[in-house]
């Protein structure tokens, strides 16, 4: 749930905090950790060498593709992202010789820290996780609060009158796009370590679908809301599916009940509960 709660809030700062809705995030998240799978299992390099590179890899990814989708918005922003992501993808898919194609990779070694506590405790890792993902909300936290990611929001609302007022909305909007990607890139290197095996289902649309949910599902613009929905859409996956096959039935039929009653996510649930506790007051 940490994992894809720090993806859903690097694709918070597309989606609710610019306005750019994207349906090819997840290709940092399945970059990243292809990234980790290949250095450590194919070169044995060592934790600081997979994570910087990994970091770099989403980093200069990011940039490039920044450059391609920062002139447009709305539908074409939509539709540019998913080409892109299904490039990534793509490539995890067909360079067999070094992703392992279909079947993967596997035996991703748990890295060792230098620190009288091992990873390989399931506790350990876990409290390692919460670390970085509240090390990220701070993080993040401190990118939308600033002048810059209020701007971000004006770019959000009205990028021509933000663009009459003197802003450079293209660098604006490239800028959020690195910064989303590589915060992205980072839940793909606490997931390869998590789960010790990368394929493409990681980098796939299905992956990217869950992330949008997550935001939408939690609300837009409040990165809290987007790790909550996360955390729902992991749940659903990982134990209602034990006991029905048609979890995705009942992760669809939320998500129509929101948009019909709630576009604004679990936080406009919450806003509704709190104003009707206030007025029966």
């Amino acid at each position: 749930m940490l994992i894809y709660g720090i993806l859903a809030m690097s694709l918070d700062i597309l989606m609710g905090y610019t306005g750019l809705p994207s349906f090819g995030h997840c290709a940092y998240f399945g970059a990243s950790a292809y990234v980790i799978a290949i250095l450590s299992t194919r070169y044995q390099v060592g934790f600081l060498g997979c994570v910087t590179s990994s970091l770099l890899a989403s980093l200069v990814i990011a940039s490039i593709f920044g450059l391609i989708v920062s002139h447009t918005s709305g539908v074409y922003f939509l539709m540019l992202t998913l080409a892109l992501g299904m490039v990534i993808w793509g490539l995890t898919y067909r360079w067999v010789s070094m992703t392992g194609g279909d079947n993967g990779i596997a035996g991703i070694p748990t890295p060792e820290l230098g620190l009288p506590i091992s990873l390989d405790e399931p506790i350990v890792f876990y409290f390692v996780v919460l670390f970085v993902f509240l090390v990220a909300f701070i993080l993040l936290y401190i990118f939308t609060r600033s002048p810059f990611g209020q701007s971000l929001m004006g770019v959000r609302e009205s990028e021509s009158r933000m663009r009459i007022l003197g802003y450079n909305t293209w660098l604006h909007k490239y800028l959020a796009y690195v910064v989303a990607g590589t915060f992205g890139g980072l839940s793909g290197v606490l997931w390869a370590y998590y789960n010790g095996f990368v394929s493409p289902v990681d980098a796939n649309l299905n992956s990217s679908f869950e992330a949008f949910l997550s935001v939408i599902l939690g609300g837009p613009g409040t990165l809290i809301g987007p790790a909550v929905g996360a955390g729902i859409i992991v749940f659903l996956k990982n134990f209602v599916s034990d006991y029905t096959d048609r979890w995705l039935l009942i992760i669809g039929s939320i998500y129509i009940l929101l948009i019909m009653f709630a576009p604004g996510g679990l936080k406009e649930l919450v806003t509704l509960f709190v104003k009707g506790g206030d007025k029966e007051t």
